[in-house]
C-alpha cells in the first residue's frame, strides 16, 4: 500500500515542477487546448445529431407505439452520449500526447536533466516522424485494450448493486492504469522501452501506478481540468518512469529553475 502514496507524490511533484518552470508549462498547455476544442466540437455534434443517428440506425422500431418508442430511443441516445464521453476521457491523453509530441518530448527531457544527478537525459535518436508513428501505433493498441475493458465494465454495470458500487470503482482504477501508461510512454519511449515492456513494468507495480493515475483520472473528469494538469502530469510521469526503472532522482534538481529566474530578472 505504500506505493499508492508514492505514486500520488510523483503526481504532485510533477505539478510542482511545472509551477517552478513557467515557460515549459505555458508551451505544454497548447496541445491540450487544441485537443479540447476538437473534443468539445465532437461531443456537441453527438448531442445535436445523436438522436437522429439512433433513429436512423433502429428502423425496426419505427412502428412501435408510444411510450416504448421514445423510451427505447431515448435510452440508446443516452447510452451513445455516455459512451462518447467515456471514449473522450480515455482517449484525451493519447490524442493530446500525439498532437503535442514535440512539446511533451522536450518537457520530459527537461525534467530528466533537472533531476538526474549528472544532468543528462536519454535521447531516442529517432526522427520526429518515426517517434510520431510509434506513439500513434502504441496509442491505438492501448486504446483497443481500454475499449475491451470499457465494454466489459459497461456490461457488468447492469448487475444490481455491484454494478452501481463495485464496477465504477474498478473502472476508475482501470482508467488510471491506462492513463499512466500513456503518460510514462513519453519518457520510456526515449529509453527504447517498447509497449510490451512498458505494460510489464506497470503491472509489476500496480499500486504505484494506481496512486499516480487514479486521482489524475478523477481530476480529468472535471471539465477543462485535464488541459491545465497535462504538463504537470507529463513531468510527474517522467519521475515515475525513473522510479520504475530504478534510476536515481535528485531531489535538489532546481538548477534550471534558478537559471530561468536569473534570465527573467
Amino acid at each position: 500500500m505504500r506505493d499508492l502514496g508514492v505514486g500520488f507524490r510523483y503526481l504532485l511533484k510533477g505539478q510542482r515542477w511545472v509551477a517552478r518552470h513557467g515557460r515549459h508549462y505555458g508551451f505544454g498547455l497548447v496541445p491540450g487546448l487544441l485537443t479540447l476544442v476538437l473534443y468539445v466540437a465532437a461531443l456537441v455534434a453527438l448531442a445535436v445529431w445523436g438522436e437522429d443517428f439512433v433513429g436512423w440506425s433502429t428502423p425496426f422500431a419505427d412502428d412501435w407505439s408510444n411510450p416504448w418508442l421514445g423510451l427505447f430511443r431515448g435510452f440508446l441516445t443516452a447510452v451513445l452520449f455516455a459512451l462518447g464521453l467515456l471514449l473522450a476521457v480515455v482517449t484525451f491523453t493519447a490524442v493530446t500526447l500525439l498532437i503535442g509530441q514535440p512539446f511533451y518530448e522536450n518537457l520530459s527531457e527537461k525534467v530528466d536533466r533537472d533531476v538526474s544527478p549528472d544532468g543528462t537525459a536519454p535521447e531516442s535518436g529517432l526522427p520526429l516522424w518515426r517517434e510520431l508513428w510509434i506513439s500513434a501505433r502504441d496509442s491505438l493498441r492501448v486504446l483497443l485494450r481500454a475499449l475491451v475493458w470499457a465494454v466489459l465494465l459497461f456490461a457488468l454495470g447492469f448487475i444490481p448493486v455491484v454494478g452501481q458500487t463495485v464496477v465504477p470503482v474498478i473502472g476508475f482504477f482501470v482508467t488510471g492504469f491506462f492513463l499512466t501508461e500513456e503518460l510514462v510512454a513519453v519518457a520510456l519511449q526515449r529509453r527504447d522501452v517498447d509497449l510490451r515492456a512498458r505494460l510489464a513494468l506497470l503491472r509489476g507495480r500496480r499500486t504505484l501506478v494506481w496512486g499516480f493515475g487514479t486521482p489524475l483520472g478523477l481530476a480529468f473528469l472535471v471539465p477543462f481540468v485535464a488541459v491545465f494538469l497535462m504538463p504537470g502530469a507529463v513531468a510527474g510521469a517522467t519521475l515515475l518512469a525513473r522510479e520504475l526503472l530504478g534510476e536515481e532522482i535528485s531531489e535538489g534538481g532546481t538548477a534550471e529553475a534558478a537559471q530561468e529566474e536569473n534570465a527573467a530578472s
